[in-house]
C-alpha cells in the first residue's frame, strides 16, 4: 500500500511549508465563471426557487404556478421572465396557455441543495 506523506510534525502541528507549496485548484475560465453569477443571480429569490421546485417534476401553466405559490399572476409572470432570460426554464406555447419547463433538471438539483441546505440550518 503507498504512503501518503502527512502535513503533520510528530506532535501533530501542520507544516506551513508543506501545506503553502499544494497548489490552489484552477479556476474555470472568466465567461464560465460570469454565467454561473448570471444564473444564481436569477434563482435568488424566493419565489424563483419556489417556482424552480414546482417545474421539478413536469412543466406548468401561468396559472398552475399561481394557485401552488399562492401569489399575483403578475409577480409569476415578472419572475418567469427573469428565469426565461437566464435560460432556466422554457416556455412552450399550448393553445392559449404556455407551459413552462426547466430547461435542464440540474438546476432543480442546485435548488434542492440550497433548500435542503437552508432547511439543516433552521433545525
Amino acid at each position: 500500500m503507498k504512503t501518503v506523506p502527512s502535513t503533520a510534525d510528530s506532535d501533530g502541528a501542520h507544516d506551513p511549508e508543506v501545506e503553502a507549496a499544494t497548489p490552489p485548484p484552477e479556476l474555470p475560465p472568466r465567461a464560465v465563471l460570469d454565467t454561473a453569477g448570471d444564473l444564481l443571480r436569477a434563482l435568488a429569490a424566493p419565489v424563483r426557487i419556489a417556482i424552480v421546485l414546482q417545474l421539478r417534476e413536469d412543466a406548468r401553466c401561468v396559472h398552475e404556478l399561481v394557485d401552488a405559490l399562492d401569489v399575483p399572476q403578475p409577480l409569476v409572470s415578472q419572475h418567469l421572465r427573469i428565469l426565461k432570460a437566464a435560460g432556466v426554464v422554457e416556455g412552450e406555447r399550448s393553445g392559449r396557455e404556455v407551459l413552462y419547463r426547466l430547461a435542464d433538471h440540474h438546476l432543480a438539483d442546485i435548488v434542492m441543495a440550497a433548500v435542503t441546505h437552508s432547511a439543516e440550518d433552521i433545525r
